[in-house]
């Protein structure tokens, strides 16, 4: 892509860029083309279509070169094109918080459909704030409370409550450290949950850009479902709901471990759009 712009116009930009990613071994590389074009052209796709013979100016290539070169070294595209969205919301990310995955969509539905007289949720581990954002959206009558040891993730959270208009508190701190003689009606938690013999192996963009600490859960994945179910009864209202997301194959483990922590009296699983038990939940 050195020649002289006239020569680079929309059609055949998108080509050389798919071909380029697909040997970098991105997957959909002519969708990500067009993403990255969309952004670069200040274009949505319809008018992308309407434009293939449209020449790129210089700052435009030049624009798109540089999205280009980052995803060819497997850096996730929200981080490059900055946003997600998730419940219908759209939420800025970068390489402080985890990128929202619609299976997590699945947890705000299941919380949401247990929450009708909630009065206070905890949502623990908020990196993005999508969770606590998406619930304080649509449970307008919940104080929605949320916390994080990251700084840089809460700084994201935050901007995305004020983006998407929702009132949130937030905390930094590990767990339930900043809510010493609180209680909650509900915590909801998409804590850390990958073993950390598979760290190694998850998909480029996840172990090479992804934070580590939203990923790693221990030896076998459930060291933070332990210490949350150990330490939310003190921090619960009787009745009070505690609801996970889970990993693949983690359910019947965590539901255990509810069980075993005094939230026997009414527990559900429920799965995501694959068909993978997803969401746990237990009710003290």
């Amino acid at each position: 892509m050195t020649t002289t712009p006239e020569k680079w116009d929309v059609l055949k930009v998108l080509n050389w860029t798919k071909g380029y990613l697909a040997e970098k071994g991105v997957d959909n590389p002519r969708l990500e083309a067009e993403w990255m074009l969309c952004e670069a052209l200040s274009l949505d796709r319809v008018g992308l279509y309407l434009n293939f013979d449209k020449p790129l100016s210089d700052a435009e290539l030049a624009a798109y070169r540089t999205m280009v070169a980052r995803r060819g070294k497997r850096e996730p595209l929200q981080y490059i094109l900055g946003t997600q969205e998730f419940m219908g919301l759209e939420f800025r990310v970068t390489p402080a918080v985890l990128i929202p995955r619609h299976d997590t969509e699945v947890l705000v539905t299941e919380a949401v459909k247990r929450a009708t007289t909630a009065k206070s949720i905890l949502d623990i581990g908020t990196g993005s704030g999508c969770v606590a954002i998406s619930l304080a959206k649509q449970l307008p009558q919940a104080e929605v409370s949320s916390v994080d040891v990251s700084a840089e993730a809460l700084e994201v959270a935050r901007g995305n409550a004020e983006r998407n208009g929702a009132s949130v508190q937030f905390f930094q701190g590990s767990l339930f450290e900043p809510f010493a003689g609180r209680r909650f009606d509900m915590v909801v938690s998409n804590p850390p949950y990958i073993p950390n013999s598979e760290l190694a192996t998850l998909q480029a963009e996840v172990r090479g850009f992804e934070p580590m600490g939203a990923l790693d859960g221990g030896a076998d994945g459930l060291d933070f479902y332990r210490r949350i179910v150990s330490d939310a009864p003190g921090y619960l209202n009787p009745g009070g709901w505690l609801i996970f997301e889970v990993g693949a194959g983690q359910a019947p483990q965590v539901l255990g471990l509810l069980k075993a922590g005094g939230f026997a009296g009414e527990t559900f699983t429920q799965t995501d759009p694959a068909g993978i038990e997803r969401v746990v939940g237990g009710r003290l």
